[in-house]
């Protein structure tokens, strides 16, 4: 299983969101730093999700970080979180 699809459904067992785009960004960080060929290093994740009701930014963050805490911690190097609520724009 790639870490793309891992790192999916992970966040959709956990979130249930209404809306997800996990996006391998690996290719336009080449040559810097924890990168590594074949990619899979740098993503981008857009979420939408009724769990984020009344949460601040940052504690939606830490609950994604919380959820993906075995892959950031091994082959995910860059993590950017685009995260609302139900609702929300």
């Amino acid at each position: 299983m790639s870490v793309q699809s891992v790192l999916e459904a992970k966040l959709k067992l956990a979130f249930r969101p209404e809306a997800l785009d996990v996006c391998d960004e690996s290719s336009q960080h080449e040559g810097h730093s924890g990168w590594k060929p074949g990619g899979e290093t740098h993503f981008r994740v857009y979420i939408v999700a009724k769990a984020f009701e009344g949460k601040s930014r940052v504690a939606m963050h830490r609950m994604i970080n919380e959820v993906l805490a075995d892959e950031l911690s091994g082959p995910v190097h860059a993590l950017a979180i685009h995260a609302s609520a139900s609702g929300e724009t």
